[in-house]
């Protein structure tokens, strides 16, 4: 393995590995900082596939991977039959976090926060603005979560599926993007999640709860109940994690008390 720091296991004291990080995000986070600072200016063409797998002590596949992802940043340009080009920085740079961003439970935790804010707002649009249409869509999507937990599944996908149904009553599109957005740096600490609560069935009847709560509030088109639930769901969420021993029950700066964040 390669001795580059970007590549090596993360070493910092109490920040502990939530998963281990693919080595193609952290190869394009390499790249990204090496285009950023200048290492490699517009224009300039990247080493070979051949070249960055010797360079970094990773496989032909990381490489590509890498790649893509660095050129979904839109930093790099393909020309056909001639390479892969640094591209010139674009005027409006697209939402992303860094790759690596789920490298501990302390950087879940952030994002959670970040989803908590979005999630209760959508509630509580949702219970303002929910069609009859979109009612029965939040309703067939947490019949989807109960039958996938009965069937012994950790039903991730149908829990995402609520959440971007809740987004889609908002009646604003820019909801479900921006929640699809995050998923992609929520989907291994949702499984840890779901992981923990499957562990006990008094967990896994309080999230069922919660989310009918959610739901029951937008049918009651009361949006402080609602945005009052969506908090708790993910705020107990968080607890249930501390509880099982996941992450630290310590408070870091910026993140409320359990109880205060359930209170608002």
């Amino acid at each position: 393995m390669s001795s580059d720091p970007v590549l090596a296991p993360p070493a910092r004291a109490g920040d502990e590995p939530l998963v281990a990080v693919r080595l193609s995000d952290r190869l394009a986070a390499r790249l990204i900082h090496q285009i950023e600072a200048g290492a490699f200016k517009p224009g300039d063409r990247l080493p070979t596939e051949a070249q960055l797998s010797a360079t970094h002590g990773v496989s032909r596949s990381v490489v590509r991977e890498a790649v893509h992802q660095v050129k979904s940043r839109g930093l790099l340009r393909s020309r056909q039959g001639s390479g892969v080009y640094v591209a010139a920085p674009p005027t409006n740079k697209p939402l992303a976090f860094d790759p690596t961003v789920l490298e501990s439970m302390d950087a879940v935790v952030q994002v959670v926060e970040l989803r908590r804010v979005l999630e209760g707002e959508m509630a509580a649009l949702a219970a303002q603005r929910a069609t009859r249409a979109q009612v029965a869509g939040l309703k067939r999507a947490l019949k989807a979560i109960d039958a996938a937990t009965e069937a012994g599944q950790f039903g991730l996908e149908q829990d995402f599926a609520f959440h971007r149904a809740i987004g889609d009553a908002t009646g604003n599109p820019q909801f479900v993007r921006l929640v699809t957005f995050l998923e992609q740096y929520l989907l291994d600490a949702m499984r840890i999640t779901k992981s923990n609560e499957a562990r006990r069935a008094d967990w896994m009847q309080q999230v069922r709860a919660e989310h009918r709560a959610i739901l029951d509030a937008i049918l009651a088109r009361n949006p402080m109940a609602a945005r009052r639930a969506a908090i708790e769901h993910l705020v107990r969420g968080e607890a249930r994690l501390q509880e099982g021993g996941i992450i630290g029950g310590r408070r870091t700066p910026g993140r409320p008390a359990v109880r205060r964040a359930v209170r608002r």
